[in-house]
């Protein structure tokens, strides 16, 4: 999976598409980016030193969550 695939996979598993409409889903979208941020950095933390490797690729998702 690409790194711009997997940040939209992740914002979207904290993105709930309710019925919410105008600033409201622009607030909620910003919340899933936030958690979705969160998330990869524990991940990189976790991985940091030991696979440079992996953590250049959630860093690369975590550029791409920045972008959505």
């Amino acid at each position: 999976m690409t790194p711009k695939e997997k940040a939209q996979e992740l914002v979207s598993k904290f993105y709930s598409k309710s019925d919410y409409e105008g600033l409201l889903v622009n607030k909620y979208w910003s919340n899933a980016k936030f958690c979705a941020l969160i998330a990869v950095d524990e991940i990189i933390k976790e991985h940091y030193p030991q696979d440079i490797k992996r953590c250049e690729y959630w860093q690369k998702v975590k550029e791409e969550i920045n972008n959505l």
